[in-house]
């Protein structure tokens, strides 16, 4: 196996442990309605985004917070996170993964679904 190959395949597998810890974490903080996007060849900032509601400001928050710890726990110390004041809708950049909790009414404001799911699989975006 090539050097690059076997950093990709590398990189594969942490990415893989990575998703499986930020899922955990959103099950164990019981956040609502969580979606995972692959955005590959969508964009470069990212290879799967998460988007995940919470039930009150501090739900919102304690989830956010269970995913860096969780991150941290992998080894993976988070590139940005920001929100935390407010809330409503916390950032969490861990490089190839990017999570999104937010207050049910900002998640369907903004619609990061929508956004970065038109035109897969046959969805087209809803015309408002």
């Amino acid at each position: 196996m090539s050097s690059t190959a076997s950093r990709k395949a590398k990189s594969d597998v942490s990415n893989e442990h990575l998703r499986k810890r930020v899922v955990a974490a959103l099950e164990d903080l019981k956040a609502k309605d969580v979606r995972e996007i692959d955005v590959r060849g969508k964009t470069s900032i990212a290879d799967i985004l998460f988007i995940a509601s919470g039930t009150s400001a501090r739900h919102v928050k304690s989830i956010a917070d269970e995913v860096i710890k969780f991150a941290k726990e992998a080894g993976v110390m988070p590139l940005g996170v920001e929100g935390q004041t407010e809330a409503e809708w916390v950032l969490v950049d861990l490089g190839d993964i990017i999570v999104h909790v937010m207050m049910p009414r900002i998640r369907e404001f903004y619609g990061l679904e929508r956004l970065w799911t038109v035109g897969d699989d046959g969805v087209e975006a809803a015309n408002d």
